[in-house]
């Protein structure tokens, strides 16, 4: 039983670590690019705060989720 639970606790480690989220910077490039091929034009994706009032739309969570990429028309 304590083989399973120490491979359970290594496992759940292992995943939080694969899971700690992109660079804001670099996450925003892959939207822009994905806007950018649908012929979107017009807009602005804005790296804030999670929480900050921002006026747009949600559109990507970064660096853990401590902050947001924001969509404006």
């Amino acid at each position: 039983m304590k083989k399973f639970m120490l491979a359970v606790g290594l496992l759940s480690l292992a995943g939080s670590a694969l899971a700690g989220g992109k660079p804001c910077e670099e996450l925003k490039a892959e939207i822009a690019a994905k806007l950018d091929a649908k012929g979107v034009s017009g807009y602005s994706l804005e790296i804030v705060d999670k929480g900050a009032a921002a006026g747009g739309k949600v559109v990507g969570k970064c660096e853990e989720g401590a902050k947001v990429i924001v969509y404006k028309k």
